[in-house]
């Protein structure tokens, strides 16, 4: 495999991975071409005024250990944090052997280039009250609900799980099989359809078996039981389903952090790396991709870049687009009407929350999220970047927030000017009660599009999409939009990780890469 080399579209998780993963495993040398001008694709890190954003939130928790190890050689452990609830053991599985971590304070040989260990809550608010994410019938929620409610959610989910509907054929009858009527339209159906623009019974099921997957009522009820007794908490959590784990590692200055320092060493190990190059062309014969076209935005210029293998994160649709004419016609249209969710983060600094939950000056809440369930505001989700990590926030005495919303590029909300966006964002705030626009100090808004892969469109015919790019042997499809699938950022690894394997192996056969995020152990909520 002397002198060959990988076109890598796309410098992000995915991409990254793959291009660091050949110069460890072979001679294959890797050249990446990055369509922007920021390194981690939606898992970049964006710096406004010394406070930092962290673009969706990204947990770094993986049921794999060679991820876990991955990242741990690139951005080591600092400490651990005990969280209130005794003693917390801090443990991972390398080489064999088990490493034992500090309870509390720094690494002895910390410095910034480090994870923290940072605990998980998520809650859901709704009329203007707290419940537990995922949700689960305790004192609190029965409370916040009522009697009457909590008994018809009873009633509904025991009527669904004796009589389910079958067969599935929409999220909606997915989500009703598993929680209920009555607990379906209170906590998932609005959100649900908030985040994606459609209604549930237009989405495919297969969404929720990749993202809500073997979460269950009974498994968040015993799971919420045992949790006063818990003295030991492995970061591994392996036996923990992933929408219950309580910590989760985390780049001490962003999740951006991890991907330049991966970057850094892809360049440093003889790797290239050019950023604002657009790929706009897959050239082929046969059954063999043999090169691609490059953009230079810097410069205008276009030139032609042989290749011995490529690797494409870009968008499906744009990757079908690139081979010109020579896709079916059926093949061009599948691709051209594949759907993407698009994403707007409004970055909101401020004295303090107005929430009656919060303590100290700031009036913090403990949340890494809140999903915002009210049906009377846009906004879908709340991060609060202080609880990610104390460094995103340039003033500890300030709260800094990221208020997320779920749009289509050209629609109303994209359309908006920042500074209108802007003022949106607070006005929504403040109309639910989490903040007084009063104490707002300042405030940016940072788009991005095709951060969601959609499951409806023509995604039900997906899989000839995926058999006709299969046919080119050197080609490979890997990373949240280069496979049209709702990946993490670990699964996007894995994609990378086995088609460096299948290479290494001699194996033709694609079909190990394409069912990583079908395996239960790999799924996460949304």
């Amino acid at each position: 495999m002397s002198n060959e080399t990988a076109v890598i579209i796309g410098a992000g998780p995915a991409g990254l991975t793959v291009a660091l993963e050949l110069l460890k495993r072979t001679s294959i040398a890797p050249v990446v071409f990055e369509a922007s001008d920021a390194i981690g694709g939606i898992s970049q890190t964006i710096t406004y005024k010394g406070n930092r954003m962290d673009i969706g939130g990204h947990r770094f928790f993986s049921k794999s250990d060679r991820v876990m190890a991955w990242w741990q050689d690139i951005l080591p452990l600092q400490g651990a944090e005990d969280g209130g609830n005794g003693a917390v053991e801090i443990s991972y599985q390398r080489k064999n052997r088990s490493v034992m971590l500090p309870e509390n304070g720094p690494h002895p040989d910390a410095t910034d280039n480090v994870m923290l260990i940072r605990r998980r809550l998520s809650r859901i608010y709704f009329l203007r009250k707290f419940f537990d994410y995922p949700i689960s019938l305790n004192a609190a929620t029965v409370r916040n609900l009522g009697l009457a409610r909590t008994a018809k959610i009873g009633v509904s989910y025991l009527r669904a799980r004796a009589r389910p509907i079958k067969p599935e054929r929409s999220l909606e009858d997915f989500m009703i099989n598993r929680f209920g009527q009555e607990l379906y339209r209170t906590f998932f159906k609005d959100y649900t359809e908030k985040v994606w623009g459609v209604p549930c019974d237009e989405i495919d099921p297969e969404w929720g078996a990749q993202r809500i997957k073997g979460l269950s009522i009974t498994k968040a009820v015993v799971h919420a039981a045992k949790q006063p007794f818990r003295r030991r908490v492995s970061i591994s959590q392996k036996e923990t389903e992933t929408s219950l784990i309580e910590q989760f590692m985390y780049p001490k200055y962003g999740p951006g952090q991890m991907w330049e320092e991966v970057a850094e060493r892809v360049q440093k190990e003889g790797g290239a790396l050019h950023m604002r190059h657009r790929v706009t062309a897959v050239a082929h014969d046969g059954d063999r991709v043999t090169g691609v076209t490059v953009l230079d935005e810097k410069t205008g210029q276009t030139r032609e870049v042989p290749a011995d293998y490529v690797f494409s994160t870009m968008p499906v649709k744009e990757l079908i687009g690139s081979l010109g004419e020579d896709p079916p016609q059926a093949i061009r249209e599948i691709a051209g009407g594949l759907r993407y969710r698009d994403f707007i983060t409004v970055g909101v600094l401020l004295r303090r929350l107005a929430l009656k939950e919060g303590e100290g000056p700031t009036r913090l809440v403990p949340d890494n999220w809140i999903y915002i369930q009210e049906r009377d505001v846009k906004i879908g989700r709340l991060q609060i970047f202080n609880n990610w990590s104390p460094y995103l926030v340039a003033d500890p005495n300030t709260v800094w927030l990221g208020l997320e919303y779920f749009c289509d590029e050209g629609d109303e909300l994209w359309s908006k000017s920042d500074e209108d966006f802007l003022a949106f964002a607070i006005k929504e705030l403040a109309h639910i009660g989490v903040i007084d626009a009063a104490d707002v100090l300042d405030g940016t808004v940072v788009r991005v599009k095709k951060t969601y892969p959609a499951y409806f469109g023509t995604y039900k015919r997906f899989d000839e999409v995926r058999d006709y790019v299969d046919k080119f042997s050197n080609l490979y499809l890997i990373g949240r939009n280069g496979m049209h699938r709702y990946n993490n950022a670990d699964h996007s690894m894995l994609t990378a990780m086995t088609a460096v394997d299948n290479i290494v192996n001699g194996q033709a056969d694609k079909s190990n890469i394409w069912s990583l995020n079908t395996e239960s152990d790999y799924h996460e909520e949304k």
